[in-house]
């Protein structure tokens, strides 16, 4: 193209379809696009939408309506809509949104440069393809800070909770070959990247469709031989697979952090059997004492849904005794929203949104409070962080150490001698000396 044509890309959701914008980007950057981080100053914007929760599907309306506003108004010249929510939502988008390009279905992701030369020679697209035919492979630009980067190791899901259409939209579990990720790793490492953050919409499940059985641990052996790599974060960890043999991967690598994310949803053995999910309070009773047994020191994030349909007051009250009672250090909670077309959107015993709402407020407020005691007794103590920037107005360096995984878990705020001349990236010692509206305060050491 003979003059560059700007591109802003705005990537909601999670960080699986963060990748996929990585992905779409080194696409574009090859065929000669540049980036600009405003989408007002652009020529097209990307919108890589998520479509998982009614919350995420109407901020990405939300944010659709600023951009149509904004082609209107003549400030930019195309749109192209992408991720979950046009995935889910083809032939509403293409009907309700005249103004949008190009709408582009997760199959179509390796061709993106493509269908921008057919968009901006005039041609309105919708391009759709098999799910299953999503490529995960390719270079990246990545959008995270220097030091640290997502590694998808899977796409899809096969688990099928009642509540969830993220199997509609994203098709079968398909794992990554262990060479093409190692492969990725390695030039990550290379390339800086000093902490990997292992994605997937269930990481335990990896390598049973290729190899035939759970390949997690042997893929965390590989990533661990490859230099330069400080930490590696496992997200999104089923309760049912995490075997021994994981469990004995994690406390001999002294790379894998103490870290697990396992998304539990409910403790009642009845709703979790709606939710065609396995277990009951009684057996993640016994897998949160062993992984605490067998793992001293771990960190525990997990989610749960309230207001599922059916839910009594008694199984509410209680998830929230199981919850205090396993005293997890990172707790992430969603009233439960109402899906069209999975199983759980048709029961019959809905809740009040006012309920679900209420009842997420009440753990939230729990979790605070627990989270403000782990806190106050880390005072004293030091930890390892990497520093990822400096508060100006605060005159404060934050950072995290390796119990808070990247934009989810918050930062540490610390103080340094200006000798110290401190990096985005750099790794130091940090004393505990304060809590500040829950957030840990310290002093380099």
């Amino acid at each position: 193209m003979s003059e560059k044509m700007k591109v802003a890309v705005v990537s909601l959701g999670c960080a699986k379809n963060q990748v996929d914008a990585e992905l779409m980007m080194a696409r574009l950057a090859e065929a000669g696009y540049a980036f600009v981080d405003e989408p007002g100053v652009s020529d097209i914007v990307l919108l890589n939408t998520c479509g998982f929760i009614t919350a995420a599907k109407e901020e990405g309306i939300e944010w659709l309506g600023e951009l149509i506003t904004l082609k209107n108004e003549g400030r930019i010249k195309y749109i192209a809509v992408t991720g979950c929510l046009s995935e889910r939502y083809r032939e509403e988008f293409s009907k309700e949104y005249p103004e949008v390009d190009a709408i582009v279905g997760i199959s179509e992701y390796e061709h993106i440069a493509d269908i921008f030369a057919e968009m901006t020679g005039g041609a309105r697209l919708c391009r759709f393809g098999a799910k299953e035919s999503h490529s995960m492979e390719g270079d990246r630009i990545l959008s995270t800070l220097p030091h640290y980067a997502y590694l998808r190791i899977a796409d899809g899901c096969d688990n099928r909770c009642s509540y969830c259409a993220i199997p509609q939209i994203r098709g079968r579990f398909r794992s990554r070959s262990m060479e093409n990720i190692v492969r990725e790793a390695e030039a990550l490492a290379k390339g800086g990247v000093k902490e990997l953050v292992i994605i997937a919409q269930d990481v335990t499940r990896y390598g049973f469709d290729l190899y035939k059985k759970l390949a997690l641990p042997e893929l965390l052996d590989r990533l661990c031989e490859i230099e330069g790599l400080k930490w590696i974060r496992l997200l999104y960890c089923y309760p049912e697979r995490i075997t021994d043999e994981l469990i004995d991967c994690i406390k001999k690598q002294d790379k894998i952090v103490k870290y697990l994310d396992i998304p539990l949803q409910h403790c009642d053995g009845d709703i979790l059997k709606k939710m065609n999910r396995r277990g009951d309070e009684a057996s993640l009773r016994e897998l949160i004492a062993k992984l605490r047994r067998e793992i001293p020191g771990i960190t525990l994030r997990t989610t749960f849904i309230t207001g599922f349909p059916g839910e009594t007051e008694e199984q509410f009250n209680a998830l929230g005794e199981f919850a205090q009672d396993m005293r997890f250090e990172r707790m992430g909670c969603f009233a439960y929203s109402e899906e069209e077309n999975t199983p759980a959107a048709g029961f019959s015993d809905m809740l009040d949104e006012e309920v679900r709402e209420h009842r997420k407020e009440i753990l939230e407020e729990q979790q605070d409070a627990r989270v403000a005691e782990l806190y106050e007794a880390m005072i004293g103590s030091e930890v390892e962080v990497v520093v990822e920037g400096f508060d100006r107005y605060l005159e404060h360096y934050f950072g995290r150490s390796a119990m808070f995984a990247p934009e989810i878990d918050g930062m540490i705020y610390f103080t340094a001698p200006s000798e110290r001349g401190l990096l985005i990236g750099d790794f130091v010692q940090i004393k505990i000396d304060n809590v500040v509206d829950n957030n840990l305060v310290g002093e380099v050491v």
